[in-house]
């Protein structure tokens, strides 16, 4: 829903913050998670092309989580190719599903949805 809105320019590269970013997904998921969604992180980015933010990777840590090392919030103007990558560190609850279940410290796992698109003419 949100990757929509910025591919049509309801939302504006401009007015998009990190914080605003990440409450208009936690509002849409809020059902779902902890309240205020305390393990959202996002990364929002504009690229020359489709090819380079294909080449973008999930690096991890050295003591087992997501290395959010180069994460941004810069969406690009109007045509441009952006991609918006949103991760949760999802707490496993029982012991016996956390040992099967968690690939981050902590015993989390973590969800991970990615939106990939070029905008479409609008004025900036």
């Amino acid at each position: 829903n949100v990757a929509r809105q910025l591919r049509t320019g309801q939302i504006k590269a401009g007015s998009i913050t990190e914080s605003s970013l990440k409450k208009l997904i936690c509002d849409d998921i809020n059902i779902l998670v902890a309240n205020n969604c305390p393990e959202l992180v996002v990364d929002l980015r504009e690229f020359a092309t489709f090819e380079a933010a294909a080449a973008v990777k999930i690096k991890m840590t050295s003591d087992g989580d997501i290395d959010t090392t180069g994460f941004a919030v810069t969406p690009g103007p109007s045509m441009s190719k952006n991609m918006l990558r949103v991760f949760y560190r999802w707490p496993v609850i029982t012991d016996f599903m956390r040992k099967s279940m968690s690939n981050l410290k902590g015993g989390k796992t973590l969800h991970f949805a990615t939106a990939t698109w070029q905008n479409e003419p609008f004025d900036d």
